[in-house]
């Protein structure tokens, strides 16, 4: 195998929080795996891990949440990216939302969107979900410095990648 963190340890993308439902019941994590895939039409994609208590839930859902944080939100960030959803309830106590197909979203995340699952692929430990936009909602201010990468760096993850 290629090693390639040469080229990894330099990357600094912007972290998000992706949110799925199923059976009524809400998932969360954070991921660092996202990107714009498509302007027109707009699409968008994130790789959640087979690993990840989401990803099991997000097979189940139709429709996905994608929510940027910002630079201080950093306890957000640690419960979605520290904590299982097998042994928590990440959203008891904060507030959110059910939106389109019962997805939930985040009110205190800066922008946030929802996206219906286009389709599913396989990238290994991660799976890609292909997703449109079909409603969204931002706070000012929008240049708001985005929590990225660097930011969680001494983040535990809640389950091994």
């Amino acid at each position: 195998m290629v090693d390639v963190d040469g080229f990894t340890d330099r990357l600094d993308y912007p972290m998000y929080v992706v949110t799925a439902a199923a059976d009524g019941l809400p998932a969360g994590c954070l991921v660092g795996f996202a990107s714009q895939c498509s302007l027109d039409p707009p699409r968008f994609a994130v790789w959640l891990s087979r690993a990840n208590h989401t990803y099991r839930v997000a097979l189940g859902s139709a429709f996905l949440g994608v929510h940027l944080l910002g630079r201080e939100q950093h306890q957000l960030a640690r419960l979605f990216g520290g904590e299982c959803g097998d042994r928590v309830d990440k959203f008891a106590g904060i507030p959110w939302e059910p939106r389109t197909g019962g997805t939930p979203v985040l009110a205190d995340s800066c922008a946030w969107w929802v996206g219906k699952v286009e389709r599913r692929a396989d990238w290994g430990d991660h799976v890609g979900f292909h997703l449109t936009p079909v409603e969204a909602g931002a706070d000012p201010p929008p240049h708001q410095e985005l929590l990225r990468l660097s930011d969680v760096a001494d983040l535990t993850p809640g389950h091994p990648a």
